[in-house]
């Protein structure tokens, strides 16, 4: 049995390379919901007149993936996994000022 989730593999392929799936424990998933700060959002809009990448939602979606991928770990340890395979991740809109974003994959047992 796994000890923590740092000891958790995770990869987007189907199986893991030079190991053996020993046992299927099901789909595991993690996600966060992040809305946009209003000072945020003026520095963004002065940003977006002039171009370039706008730091402030880039930072905000890496925390956000960031907290999604770890609470699909924390889901995996709590199986008992090894590891994740077939990891995906997703986003999406829930309204104009807020975004979802969602880890899945499926957690397994390692020979």
């Amino acid at each position: 049995m796994t000890g923590s989730k740092s000891d958790i593999l995770a990869v987007t392929t189907d199986g893991m390379p030079g190991r053996e799936i020993s046992e299927v424990l099901g789909l595991v998933r993690g996600s966060t919901v992040r809305a946009k700060h209003v000072g945020a959002d003026i520095v963004a809009s002065l940003r977006n007149l002039v171009g370039g990448e706008i730091r402030e939602y880039a930072q905000l979606l890496a925390a956000a993936r960031e907290q999604a991928y770890d609470r699909m770990l924390d889901d995996a340890a709590k199986r008992g996994a090894d590891a994740v395979v077939a990891v995906r991740m997703e986003t999406s809109s829930i309204q104009k000022s807020a975004s979802e974003v969602v880890f899945y994959g499926t957690a397994v047992r390692l020979r």
